[in-house]
């Protein structure tokens, strides 16, 4: 082929290149405009600046309260001094059951407890816009009996079970996980308790069949509120246990992990 054959050949390929790259640039400013997916939303400007102005850098590790007779969830971020500070209250527009645990499957309460939520418990394709599993039945459930599954923190304000919040408040819940796992935390707790666990408000409840488990239920509360920092949860004897760091856990409940015995001492995890 001589040079002129060549240039002929590159100049009547020209109009096809450019139909290439005109797809190609369409296709890239579609891709722009298109809106991210709901799982990949960023936080509003208003959480932002409320970040901010509680000195909390985005990405920071979270910890959730849910208290049921107050129809609240509560979002604690860790802050520059190591402790936690609230971030919001997000109303619990539905809860199913009454106070006390969840035991059965099919008996419609939404769990009381210490649960563990990974990764792996996040849901972007929850048919009540976001979700993710709470990681019931623990190991404390699980030495009971216990059963059920599918017990979710999610959106669309309807519960069988589960704890409802409205969609615009899941998708921050989801978005500050989200960006928490990306920071470095690779799991966050989340603690179901039936009240705020008051003095006073324990004393009305004393002769509640359920008194003496949310006795137990009350030392982790009570650590929570005395360091400032989420207690690391731990079974053993059939009662909750609780140390202040995971530098204060025994050897015997790290050792114990996997352990078939019901009675072996065991930290409560999320899914691996």
């Amino acid at each position: 082929m001589n040079e002129r054959t060549q240039i002929t050949g590159f100049a009547a390929s020209l109009p096809s290149m450019f139909k290439m790259l005109a797809v190609f640039v369409l296709a890239l400013a579609l891709s722009a405009c298109l809106p991210k997916a709901k799982d990949q939303k960023p936080l509003s400007p208003e959480a932002m600046a409320s970040l901010k102005a509680k000195g909390i850098r985005l990405g920071a590790p979270m910890y959730v309260r849910i208290f049921k007779q107050d129809s609240q969830m509560e979002v604690w971020l860790e802050n520059t001094r190591g402790t936690y500070t609230k971030f919001k209250t997000y109303h619990v527009c539905r809860w199913s059951g009454e106070l006390g645990p969840k035991t059965a499957e099919g008996d419609k309460q939404a769990p009381e407890g210490f649960y563990v939520v990974t990764p792996q418990q996040m849901n972007p394709r929850s048919k009540y816009h976001l979700s993710f599993n709470i990681g019931y039945p623990n190991v404390y459930d699980k030495s009971y009996g216990y059963t059920g599954q599918h017990l979710m923190v999610h959106g669309g304000c309807e519960s069988a079970g589960c704890y409802a919040i409205t969609n615009e408040a899941v998708q921050e819940l989801y978005a500050l996980a989200r960006e928490a796992f990306v920071g470095g935390q690779r799991k966050f707790p989340v603690h179901a308790f039936p009240f705020k666990m008051t003095e006073p408000a324990m004393l009305t409840h004393i002769s509640h069949k359920w008194f003496n488990f949310w006795l137990n239920l009350k030392q982790g509360y009570d650590m929570f509120n005395a360091t400032g920092r989420p207690p690391v949860a731990g079974v053993q004897d059939g009662r909750y246990v609780f140390f202040p760091s995971p530098g204060q856990v025994p050897e015997a409940f790290k050792v114990s992990a996997a352990s078939a015995d019901p009675n072996a001492p065991k930290l409560v995890t999320g899914w691996r």
